[in-house]
């Protein structure tokens, strides 16, 4: 087998909700099959689209004996530890994931791998790379499903549309009502008042 794993994440830019990295491992041999599924970056596809692929993509994998896995930090987490140390626990449980499936080509989205050795970095590897891509679908399915259940507990903030980012509307509210459990009070967000807890 000449197994290959493409890893993403979805939430790292947030200042609500969690952080998801996500990978995919697949034999070579079945690339092309899997690319006949649709798949690409997943900015580039709408919710209702990366919701299908994703469940198209897991049953794919399980078809041919792939592998995947989601590796989550909620924004306590980030909070305790930062979000550096998070993605550089994160891609370590999937590094360890990986090779214990004798998976050893390991890519990751980006310009580093945050001190994780062993992987290759591609820049823009979630529109380049076959497996990041689906990795990217499955990190931010999560993300999407995350959000949506947020936005139902707390709907002032809107976080089905805003899916955590600081929109103009999110930082108004976050002024108006403060922030809730599921916002990252570690970052500096600038502008808003103080002492929003």
């Amino acid at each position: 087998m000449a197994l290959r794993c493409g890893i993403d994440e979805a939430g790292r830019g947030c200042i609500a909700g969690s952080l998801f990295i996500a990978c995919v491992i697949l034999d070579e041999k079945y690339e092309s099959e899997f690319s006949k599924l649709g798949i690409k970056d997943s900015k580039k596809l709408t919710q209702s689209k990366r919701d299908k692929l994703a469940n198209d993509i897991i049953d794919f994998l399980l078809s041919v004996s792939g592998f995947s896995n989601v590796v989550c930090f909620g924004s306590d987490i980030i909070d305790s530890i930062g979000l550096k140390s998070c993605m550089q626990r994160g891609l370590l449980e999937i590094k360890s994931f990986a090779y214990k499936h004798d998976c050893y080509n390991i890519s990751f989205d980006g310009n580093t791998s945050f001190g994780v050795d062993g992987m290759t970095t591609i820049v823009k590897g979630d529109d380049k790379d076959l497996l990041i891509s689906a990795a990217s679908i499955l990190a931010k399915n999560n993300k999407d499903l995350e959000m949506i259940a947020l936005h139902n507990m707390y709907p002032l903030y809107d976080f089905k549309h805003n899916k955590g980012y600081l929109t103009k509307k999110h930082k108004e509210c976050i002024m108006k009502y403060g922030y809730t459990e599921t916002h990252r009070k570690s970052y500096n967000i600038k502008s808003l008042q103080h002492g929003l807890f």
